[in-house]
């Protein structure tokens, strides 16, 4: 198992031993109009064993001395083209050097290329999936399935099938970059919108207090689990895992939003972010069923905790007049106001990200020179992305203290689920199974610090449950509103009863606000244990 965790996060073993690369005079090349024919310049995206099997790669007029391939350096002739040969299927990365300086390249070679390649078909395709998923989750024939598998896993994996069968293809794809860049802001906007402070506190000081303690059970799990696991298995410690257990972090405290947000903000490789995504729905799936079986067993819960559940009856009443205030049938102008503020708002975010990021990234070239530590810990301050999410989420609790956060009246959670939902799709469209199999015997250390995980949370919120006397409710909508976000809470909530569903998309949407900053500082550690 030595190194294998490293070998791990890369997932992509690249071999030089099978390709053939050599010069060729251009003398000797009559005709260059042919498909094998590349500029190197215009080298990039991805190619199919299927279409082509060599690549005459031309340098210009840049007089290249040699060239780096994968990590194996070849010479290329002076006015020589340079021919690659019995390529083995994966990534390439292509460094040249001349007098001019260093330019580098990459590219994919795929098998065969995708039935479906347009994005304006793939859409309607990703669209239509969760159209029968949540179809299908109505229907009482299917309810039994749908106990059983949620249908937030099959968002994920369907488009995952769809990929690993070739039928679809994110390698030529630009859908999750437009979903990553602009519903993920949009749908952020949106939940944090209906952000309702009152009703919060309304909720009493156990219920926030709860949630919060879920959020700090989740941030020190991460770190503590890591090291547990490392006792026994060094190589986690290698290979920039923290950078893969950073999107747990996010999904169990704000949710998919965050989740993507610490995947973009800290660059986990998208097959270590599709392995993650196994281990947080896994887990976080295996610990919801726990919380259901206990909401059967609240009265003895309760008496244990010796907590009085009385105003959880109020707090309903309270909900259901709430939902009644605000429910209005949408006009089309109600949701273009709606929806052009909040694309204005992620437009602008846009624009302030631009703005400070190269700002910040400068600084913390300077400050790496002083103190490589703190830079490297304080790294993600010039990240625009991080940026970007950072304004939207502080634009959306901002406008949830004016008349705006009215508009969830309209459904504006509604519109920023779709988004999340729409999001989910593209990146389980990322994710190819077929390459998940072959490194299943990592998954075991995956699923141990997982476990370990969230057992920390799960006794961290018992502790503090029995503390202050809070009752189970609280206990279980609180740590589902950090580990299952939008799309579970409210089951949670529901299930004591359907009028509390709204609670947990109140809790759920505080995850949002806090996700992503509970999710970096649970990062940081992880990251401190790592280095």
């Amino acid at each position: 198992m030595k190194y294998i965790l490293s070998t791990f996060s890369l997932f992509i073993v690249f071999s030089n031993l099978a390709i053939s690369v050599n010069s060729v005079s251009k003398e000797n090349v009559e005709n260059k109009q042919f498909d094998n024919f590349y500029n190197y310049s215009d080298l990039a995206g991805v190619y199919y064993q299927d279409e082509i099997n060599m690549f005459l790669i031309d340098f210009d007029l840049k007089q290249v001395d040699s060239i780096l391939i994968n990590d194996v350096v070849y010479t290329v002739g002076q006015n020589e083209l340079l021919s690659i040969k019995d390529l083995v299927l994966g990534e390439y990365s292509l460094l040249a050097y001349s007098k001019d300086g260093e330019s580098e390249k990459s590219f994919k070679f795929s098998k065969t290329a995708p039935i479906f390649k347009k994005d304006t078909v793939v859409f309607g395709i990703l669209l239509i999936i969760l159209v029968i998923i949540f179809k299908t989750s109505e229907m009482k024939g299917f309810k039994k399935f749908y106990n059983i598998v949620p249908g937030l896993l099959l968002c994920y994996f369907i488009p995952a099938i769809l990929n690993s069968l070739n039928i679809i293809s994110s390698d030529i794809s630009s859908l999750y970059f437009v979903s990553s860049r602009f519903l993920l802001p949009a749908s952020i906007v949106l939940l944090c919108l209906c952000i309702d402070i009152k009703a919060i506190k309304g909720l009493g000081s156990k219920a926030v207090i709860m949630f919060f303690a879920a959020t700090i059970g989740i941030v020190i799990g991460g770190p503590i689990a890591l090291y547990v696991v490392s006792i026994f298995a060094p190589e986690v410690l290698d290979g920039g895992l923290w950078k893969g257990l950073s999107t747990v972090a996010g999904s169990w405290i704000g949710g998919g939003a965050n989740q993507v947000a610490m995947k973009e903000i800290y660059g986990a490789s998208d097959q270590l972010f599709s392995a993650m995504i196994i281990v947080d729905v896994f887990v976080a799936n295996i610990f919801m069923s726990v919380l259901l079986f206990g909401i059967g067993k609240k009265d003895k819960i309760n008496k244990f905790f010796k907590a009085d559940d009385s105003a959880i009856e109020s707090l309903k009443s309270k909900m259901e007049d709430f939902q009644k205030k605000v429910a209005k049938i949408p006009t089309f102008n109600s949701l273009i106001y709606m929806l052009g503020i909040v694309f204005f708002i992620v437009s602008f975010s846009h624009y302030l990200s631009d703005l400070v990021a190269p700002l910040l990234g400068s600084w913390l070239d300077t400050l790496k020179e002083s103190s490589p530590m703190l830079g490297g810990l304080l790294n993600s301050l010039g990240n625009g992305f991080f940026w970007l999410i950072v304004f939207v989420t502080i634009f959306g609790v901002a406008m949830s203290f004016t008349k705006l956060r009215n508009f969830e009246g309209v459904g504006a959670s509604k519109f920023g689920s779709i988004f999340l939902y729409v999001l989910v799709a593209t990146i389980g469209m990322k994710m190819n199974i077929g390459e998940l199999i072959r490194d299943w015997g990592v998954f075991k250390y995956l699923i141990t610090i997982g476990l370990i995980w969230i057992t920390i949370h799960a006794v961290f919120i018992f502790i503090v449950a029995k503390i202050i006397k809070a009752p189970f409710f609280y206990v279980a909508v609180g740590s589902q509103a950090n580990v299952g976000g939008a799309a579970s809470a409210p089951v949670v909530a529901g299930a004591f009863s359907p009028g509390l569903a709204p609670v947990g998309v109140l809790l759920a949407v505080l995850g949002y606000a806090v996700g992503t900053f509970g999710a970096i500082l649970c990062t940081l550690l992880m990251k401190g244990i790592s280095i």
